[in-house]
């Protein structure tokens, strides 16, 4: 019991839904929708107040003709009766009286010289006493007091009635001054027949100007949504970089006022960022030409440094002591200038899209203690990675990823530093953890920002600021990622991933028309 209302429910959220979206996403159904509910409104409206109006006059005319003839049989022909007739008297002057241009039945009620009540029907004894309202009866009969504002003691009344779902009107009058006492009924069945016809012309009339409406307001909606349609289209289509885009205008409506609106805010748009891309161009440009031409110097310059330097190890002692720090830092500088040089020229590439990958198979655990042991950190780092966890991927990108990580591992969270290797599926997760203090906060969104320092107070520190941002390029470019957390143990996390075959990212490229040719160096 409780499945079968689980599913009716779910039933019953379902069809709402759709009914909601019915009823709210399409703009063109609220416009049709309106538009008959105004129409429709309107069209009841004006037939309601045409059939009332023309059933007030068609009974009004109708009415007032036969009470007028009966009246004028009962001056003309039942007041010339004696006081007290003859059943056969009435019955005579009944039919004179029903053979008047109305065609009503009549009854004539009067008392003969006994005191006994005798009638006269003009049919036969189908209309009778009973027919009449006991409302109408007392009315008809009733004396009234003869005064200046009422000179008859007596008065013509009437009511309308129904029988058997047929309408009739029936009426009564006395002759004033003594004599019988007379009934009509009239049938206006002819007028409810007319009636009906009428109110199924309105009603046809009403669904004929239901359906008018909801072709005009399909129409209408139309003319309305082709435009914002058309906008939609070119707004996604600016979305998607087609700074291009313009629309059509014709009109001096509102839509052509937004579609002016939209065209020069396109091309502002397009302005603005052809700026910025030629800015952006010119700044790449400048780095890139910058990096090249500090390297001849920095060549001439690193060459002599390494003279200094192997003069400050040399056994002779042959450099000065009060000028050896200055040497010890002019070495040290260079080689950060150095760094710093190879690194924006590795950024400038990037950017240019011309890095590219050199796929070979690669042992995990044997490219790792490579990269640690090349940089003399065997006794920092605790590697635990199983051998012979394979991947197909460019050895020195990964080298660059796994140089920058654990140098900022052991910059700034100290040693030991643990690298851990496993497998996921077709992924290839690294993870290198520190044991320092861990990442601020406010600071871990920025840690691949380039040049981003997290104290600004100490604006120069070791190191390029660009180390961490060149490792989550070269994961990119694997189709990888890098994120940094803290471990709840204490310390920060830098999770790579990596997919252990990046051959598809290759054959991608290709298709593409990039190439493959060589590794920017």
């Amino acid at each position: 019991m409780t499945d079968s209302q689980g599913g009716l429910r779910g039933w019953a959220a379902g069809r709402k839904t759709v009914l909601s979206r019915l009823r709210f996403t399409s703009l063109r159904l609220r416009l049709v929708v309106v538009f008959g509910l105004v129409a429709l409104t309107a069209a009841v409206s004006a037939s309601g107040i045409a059939y009332w109006l023309n059933r007030e006059a068609v009974l009004t005319r109708t009415q007032d003709a036969v009470l007028r003839d009966f009246q004028q049989e009962m001056q003309n022909r039942a007041s010339s009766l004696p006081v007290h007739p003859t059943q056969d008297e009435l019955q005579h002057t009944a039919g004179q009286m029903a053979d008047s241009s109305q065609r009503f039945s009549v009854l004539l009620v009067a008392t003969d010289e006994h005191g006994k009540t005798v009638t006269g029907n003009s049919d036969l004894d189908t209309f009778t006493l009973e027919d009449v309202p006991k409302s109408l009866q007392k009315a008809v009969n009733k004396q009234q007091k003869v005064s200046s504002n009422n000179k008859y003691a007596y008065h013509l009344y009437w009511q309308r009635v129904v029988d058997g779902d047929k309408p009739y009107l029936v009426g009564g009058a006395k002759v004033i001054g003594g004599g019988p006492t007379g009934y009509m009924l009239k049938s206006l069945e002819p007028e409810a027949k007319d009636l009906n016809s009428l109110a199924w012309s309105l009603g046809i009339a009403t669904g004929l100007a239901l359906i008018g409406s909801a072709l005009l307001a399909q129409a209408a909606a139309t003319t309305v949504l082709k435009p914002v349609h058309r906008l939609g289209i070119a707004a996604r289509r600016l979305g998607e970089g087609k700074l291009d885009t313009r629309l059509r205008v014709s009109g001096t409506d509102e839509l052509a006022e937004l579609s002016r609106t939209f065209n020069s805010a396109a091309e502002s748009l397009e302005k603005t960022v052809a700026d910025m891309s030629a800015r952006d161009e010119a700044s790449r440009r400048f780095v890139a030409d910058m990096s090249h031409e500090l390297r001849t110097p920095l060549t001439a310059i690193t060459a002599v440094t390494e003279v200094l330097e192997e003069e400050l190890d040399a056994e002779t002692g042959s450099v000065d002591p009060m000028i050896e720090p200055a040497v010890r830092l002019v070495v040290s500088e260079t080689r950060r200038l150095n760094d710093l040089v190879e690194n924006l020229m590795e950024v400038t590439r990037f950017d240019a899209g011309t890095a590219r990958l050199v796929l070979d198979d690669v042992d995990i655990a044997d490219q790792i203690t490579a990269c640690i042991d090349a940089r003399a950190w065997l006794d920092a780092v605790e590697l635990d990675a199983e051998r012979g966890i394979m991947a197909h991927l460019d050895p020195r990108r990964l080298d660059v990823i796994l140089a920058n990580l654990i140098g900022n591992a052991l910059k700034h969270g100290g040693s030991p530093v643990r690298v851990l290797v496993r497998e996921e599926g077709e992924e290839l997760v690294i993870d290198v953890q520190d044991h320092g203090p861990g990442i601020p906060e406010d600071v871990l969104p920025h840690v691949f920002d380039r040049f981003y320092k997290a104290s600004a107070s100490r604006p120069r520190s070791e190191g390029s600021g660009l180390g961490l941002s060149i490792a989550l390029e070269n994961a990119h470019i694997h189709g990888g990622e890098i994120t940094a957390a803290n471990s709840p143990k204490g310390g920060a996390v830098f999770t790579l991933r990596l997919p252990r075959d990046a051959s598809a990212l290759i054959a991608d490229e290709t298709r593409n028309g990039n190439g493959t040719e060589g590794n920017a160096r």
